[in-house]
């Protein structure tokens, strides 16, 4: 076997061998989808993605020889790490081969680099928080992925434990499918809810685009304040999301719950894009709108993406009345088949009991581990 090479990632070369790395690394793994090579490198651009304002960030790629066998990401982010009050280096973008070898020094030049920057402990996989795509699979290897959700080969839980880390937090994802009832008595309980004063549901308004974005940015922040490994979207954050969910966003597909007249709380569901992402490969040019045009009938799911309740209204059993129009929008849109709930934590026990209590089937377990430096 050739030697190991770990190389800071720069531009040019190295930066186009660590974007298309996961396709020689899931070239057995028929579940995987690819991701939009332009998006990465976006994501990636410090100049360029509105995350990078407040984070910096390193990449390290591993090569044996020509061969690129490995990549990784070390991101600070500081709004996390003001906002907790931690010092927390983040790895993520973690993509390689079984080559413990790889993995070990990828996660060693990534801990180096965050114990320089005075960070105490390392997290991950975020790639590159949790308003992205996080966690690595650890159940569920034989369902795809659902928009924005990861996929990892099962061996990466092997290399990530041999190099110290340990879990911290499991998240879990629900399935809806066509067989789903709606529960009697969550069907009258909710229209018990729905009849109280003051309770209102109203869709999005795509013409008031600009300031419905600033609604669920707000509800967001809000409901989510206390929840572990949560970090404020910023205002430039939510504008980027605004702009790329644009082009396959379903207007009937979010919806705002209104308390007396005030926004309560908000829920927001995608198609699931997801095999067309798998048609398009990683390119988005010429062909790849004839194939966006040619096989969106392919797209026969939905995530529900965001729910979320603001503190001061928890107590009127919105929850339920949201899963009730959840049900609704899924039973009247009938292109779509299934309805993947989540991530939501472990231990949020009372969103899980009810997830599961409505009929919903707990089918993948995401893990997010920690290590001391």
């Amino acid at each position: 076997m050739a030697g190991l090479e770990i190389v800071a990632v720069e531009g040019g070369s190295d930066l186009k061998a660590f974007i298309d790395l996961p396709w020689k690394i899931y070239a057995g793994h028929p579940n995987w989808v690819p991701p939009l090579k332009k998006e990465v490198r976006r994501l990636l651009d410090t100049q360029q993605h509105p995350f990078w304002e407040f984070s910096e960030r390193v990449l390290f790629l591993a090569r044996r020889g020509s061969e690129a066998v490995g990549r990784i990401a070390g991101v600070i982010d500081n709004h996390s790490n003001e906002f907790h009050n931690e010092k927390m280096g983040i790895w993520g973008f973690f993509e390689c081969a079984d080559d413990p070898e790889a993995a070990t020094a990828l996660f060693s030049a990534v801990e180096t680099w965050v114990r320089r920057k005075g960070m105490t402990f390392m997290r991950g996989p975020l790639s590159p928080s949790t308003n992205y795509e996080v966690g690595l699979l650890v159940e569920g290897f034989e369902y795809p992925p659902a928009l924005m959700m990861a996929y990892t080969p099962p061996y990466y839980q092997r290399l990530v434990e041999a190099c110290g880390f340990s879990k911290e937090k499991d998240l879990l994802a629900f399935l809806i499918d066509d067989e789903y009832q709606l529960p009697d008595w969550m069907d009258r309980l909710a229209e018990r809810i729905v009849r109280k004063k003051g309770i209102q549901i109203r869709r999005f308004r795509p013409e008031e685009e600009d300031a419905e974005f600033d609604l669920i940015r707000e509800i967001y922040n809000d409901s989510w304040s206390d929840n572990w490994g949560f970090v404020p979207l910023s205002v430039r954050e939510m504008q980027d999301i605004q702009k790329n969910v644009k082009p396959f966003a379903d207007p009937d597909l979010a919806f705002f719950i209104y308390y007396d007249d005030q926004p309560a709380a908000v829920c927001v569901i995608f198609p699931d894009m997801n095999p067309l992402l798998k048609r398009l490969n990683g390119g988005i040019g010429l062909t790849g709108l004839l194939k966006f045009l040619l096989y969106r009938h392919e797209v026969r799911g939905l995530r529900c993406l965001m729910f979320g309740v603001k503190e001061k209204y928890r107590q009127l059993g919105i929850p339920m009345l949201a899963f009730h129009h959840i049900y609704e929008i899924a039973r009247k849109q009938k292109k779509y088949q299934y309805l993947e709930m989540g991530w939501t934590l472990e231990d949020n026990e009372s969103i899980n009991a009810l997830v599961e209590e409505a009929g919903a089937k707990r089918y993948k377990k995401y893990r997010i581990y920690r290590k001391s430096l």
